[in-house]
């Protein structure tokens, strides 16, 4: 029961997975109700979320979403969002990168909840239909290489707790949940993580164990210096690698890689319009702090997916991809695809 997990968790115990699991179950069968949703969901946050916790909750999460059935292995690279600092879309802009270079992207994502502009936002900006069917968003993936799982759509369970979460207006564990729920099962990731400035333990860490439990084949979570939930390019990085089950930490210098040393603010947008035109420069063939954050972070979305050896090498794969147009091609391809999937219904 829903009353028993509060319980503990205002006397600062932590949950079992099992425990965990029952909890999330009856959170997205509709059984509790949501004064007890909210009850949980800050009871939890004030304790501070176990790796035991999210990975019951996790699993729930999995099991009631939609399934997007294709053939082979997919990456998504993805951030957990909320880290306060309103940069243009950098990984949507990233996993075009990585899809003209040749590796079938899933993409989950949102509207914006805290930033400027969501996944979703930057994509239906430029013509993407966003509420399709599982069926429809696999054929994406496997005729032009990238497709967008509109999580709204991809998770219905998540109705129920949708209400009392924008009542609360605060993070929540299921911030960390929709970026360890691909809908297509991606074995391969890119997961940004923000770390908030409450919490009492490393949520990038936290989670790399989650995954490193949950099987992944290749994942980075990463976490830039400045507070990105992106690999950066105004300093160092730092990256949990997830593999075989084992998490390696290390740090990552973008000036190592032949890449220019940014200021934040050229990252960051006021309006979606400067999300918008950000996006572009950052898909130009011209040299600018925005397109050497996304060269950056596919580069490593194509290390990790097996594409390349080295960062190095991601790096340079990554520029000749943005040089030829074919990454803001492959924005263009998506958009009509989508438009054509829409229409045939």
């Amino acid at each position: 029961m829903i009353k028993d997990a509060i319980n503990l968790l205002i006397q600062g115990k932590a949950l079992t997975e099992k425990e965990a699991s029952d909890a999330a179950e009856a959170i997205m069968s509709g059984e509790a109700t949501p004064t007890q949703i909210a009850g949980f969901l800050v009871a939890l946050r004030l304790k501070g979320e176990s790796v035991q916790e999210i990975l019951g909750m996790t699993k729930v999460m999995r099991e009631k979403s939609l399934k997007v059935n294709i053939v082979g292995e997919v990456i998504d690279i993805v951030g957990t969002g909320g880290d306060g600092l309103n940069t243009f879309n950098i990984s949507t802009a990233s996993a075009f990168v990585t899809a003209a270079a040749g590796i079938k992207v899933a993409k989950h994502g949102n509207r914006a909840a805290s930033g400027r502009m969501g996944a979703a936002d930057i994509l239906e900006s430029k013509g993407t239909k966003l509420e399709l069917s599982p069926g429809a968003v696999a054929r994406c993936i496997d005729e032009i290489g990238i497709g967008f799982m509109f999580a709204p759509t991809f998770h219905p369970a998540m109705r129920f707790a949708g209400p009392p979460r924008r009542e609360l207006g605060i993070r929540t564990i299921f911030n960390f949940l929709g970026p360890l729920t691909n809908p297509a099962g991606a074995q391969y990731q890119v997961l940004g993580v923000a770390q908030p400035k409450d919490a009492s333990y490393d949520v990038a860490e936290a989670l790399a164990n989650v995954l490193a439990d949950l099987g992944t084949k290749s994942t980075w979570i990463v976490r830039g210096d400045d507070g990105l939930d992106e690999l950066t390019t105004t300093g160092f990085s730092q990256v949990w690698e997830v593999k075989q089950g084992n998490v390696r930490h290390f740090r990552i210098d973008p000036t190592e890689l032949g890449l220019q040393l940014a200021d934040l603010s050229q990252l960051q947008i006021e309006t979606t319009e400067d999300g918008v035109e950000k996006f572009d420069v950052a898909l130009s063939s011209s040299d600018s702090p925005e397109r050497d954050i996304v060269l950056l972070n596919s580069a490593a979305a194509l290390f990790t997916s097996g594409k390349v050896e080295s960062l190095k090498s991601g790096v340079e794969l990554s520029r000749n991809v943005v040089n030829s147009g074919e990454a803001m091609n492959k924005v263009a391809e998506l958009a009509e695809f989508t438009q054509r999937l829409d229409k045939d219904g």
